[in-house]
């Protein structure tokens, strides 16, 4: 199964968390990373933080049903200084993994909802997700990544960085 993860972060070392979860994933065989985004300067976005964030996007090849994959990235997350609970969606984070897109598969559970809620309507997430998949469709909207990021009415500053995550 294909998966397109997120990640997310403004606490730190970001650069370093974010090596240290590919490397958490590809150690505990989540997954075989196939593909990475550039990294990306972002404005916080329902955040309340005045520090920006470096996002990205990774590709990865993996077994693992949607669930089992969030259980383990979550755990990651946890390793690297996330903390639990509802509250800490809206502060800063050491690092955020999210499943963006995990094949064609649509579904909406309390614990995950795929593909990821709010990532058609978000610059950071539309940016390195159509650097890597420009033509993926959306599995609800039936919309590319690129004719979602064109008709994108988000207006926070993203600025793509010249180094690859």
């Amino acid at each position: 199964m294909k998966y397109w993860l997120g990640l997310g972060g403004n606490l730190g070392d970001t650069r370093s968390c974010f090596r240290k979860a590919l490397k958490l994933i590809e150690e505990r065989n989540l997954g075989k990373i196939m593909r990475k985004s550039s990294l990306y300067l972002t404005e916080p976005v329902g955040i309340e933080s005045r520090d920006w964030f470096l996002n990205a996007v990774v590709e990865i090849e993996s077994s693992l049903a949607p669930e089992a994959m969030l259980g383990e990235l979550q755990k990651i997350e946890s390793e690297l200084g996330r903390q639990p609970g509802e509250k800490s969606r809206t502060l800063p984070r050491t690092i955020d993994l999210d499943i963006l897109m995990a094949d064609a598969i649509i579904m909406a559970r309390p614990e995950l909802v795929i593909p990821h809620l709010r990532m058609a309507e978000r610059r950071f997430v539309l940016e390195p997700l159509a650097e890597l998949a420009a033509l993926a469709l959306h599995p609800v909207l039936k919309k590319s990544m690129e004719q979602l990021l064109k008709e994108l009415t988000d207006n926070a500053k993203v600025k793509r960085l010249g180094e690859k995550l």
